[in-house]
């Protein structure tokens, strides 16, 4: 995907695509909605020297950017509590319940057997350590864009936790939804790696907050329709979803003015992000609540300002979310 604003280049021919497509719904590909970590298999690898405080805070400044990998901690009322980033969350979708996994350094159970290729693979192409493809609930399809330097931050981030031993859970998912052997031709339908336009005409502030809009925050997973295959509808970006994570509706965040955040100035999407409070007083609820408590409210006041800027100058698209009838 080249992201100019968020313009995807589609490389496949008309009728290639509507053969993989007619294979996709035939097997029921796997609705994206959330993000997961399968840790399904680990080397026995030596992990390396231990990474430097510095890259440490730095990898942690990127966790709280993606909002705080929430969906891989199970908080009160999210069922059995764990420690963070130990995996066990339920993430429900019209296909089934996906299970995030153990970020946590455990050899048997979490990354302890991985190296930072590994990491990067899974990051970048959406690969387990063995091959495997992972469910695209696990958002490796925006993650894709993340920078070389914010990758080798955030591993050495995770690899400084404490080692917690906890078993990962396969999807409760109906076949086929559970198949990974049709994600394959789910990738060819709907994922491009991520790559961002130049902009030199852009302020570095935009440049910036396009980076963690489209990347390091993923918002386009949560807040953009999606198609049948349960790819990204990049026609209607960031124009909200009624499939949102857990069942959620996720709003318009374009700048249309009725149905979007268009009558929001700046500060009153950085004062959002921060404190998780509406410009009219209502707060907000569910997984938002707590991507903005464990993740956005910890960024820096530059870069919640960054991201205002760039959401002001996304395509305004007209769609109010609604729940099904």
């Amino acid at each position: 995907m080249s992201v100019g604003h968020h313009v995807r280049v589609d490389r496949r021919s008309g009728s290639h695509r509507a053969a993989i497509l007619a294979l996709a719904l035939a097997f029921g590909l796997v609705l994206a909605s959330g993000l997961a970590l399968h840790a399904s298999s680990a080397r026995a690898q030596a992990p390396g020297s231990a990474p430097d405080a510095q890259a440490i805070e730095r990898g942690r400044q990127v966790l709280y950017a993606t909002g705080g990998c929430t969906c891989h901690t199970n908080y009160p009322g999210e069922g059995e509590a764990a420690p963070a980033l130990a995996g066990g969350r339920g993430l429900e979708t019209p296909f089934g319940v996906f299970y995030s996994t153990n970020l946590t350094p455990d050899r048997e159970t979490g990354l302890g057997g991985w190296s930072q290729a590994d990491f990067v693979r899974a990051m970048r192409e959406g690969l387990s350590p063995d091959g495997q493809h992972y469910f695209p609930v696990f958002p490796y399809t925006a993650f894709s864009g993340l920078e070389d330097g914010d990758l080798r931050d955030l591993w050495a981030y995770l690899r400084s936790l404490p080692a917690v031993k906890r078993e990962n859970r396969p999807p409760d998912a109906p076949f086929p939804f559970s198949w990974r052997a049709t994600l394959a031709g789910w990738k060819w339908l709907n994922f491009t790696p991520l790559v961002f336009e130049p902009a030199p005409d852009r302020s570095e502030a935009w440049l910036r907050g396009r980076y963690l809009v489209n990347a390091a925050a993923h918002c386009g997973e949560c807040h953009t329709p999606r198609t049948l295959t349960g790819g990204l509808d990049r026609s209607r970006w960031l124009a909200g979803s009624r499939d949102g994570p857990e069942g959620e509706l996720a709003p318009n965040i374009t700048p249309d003015a009725a149905t979007g955040i268009g009558e929001w100035d700046a500060a009153d999407l950085v004062w959002y992000l921060e404190m998780g409070l509406k410009p009219d007083g209502d707060d907000t609820q569910g997984l938002m609540s707590e991507v903005i408590e464990h993740g956005y409210a910890n960024l820096p006041r530059a870069d919640l300002e960054a991201i205002a800027e760039y959401l002001a100058t996304v395509p305004a698209i007209g769609n109010r979310v609604r729940a099904a009838d």
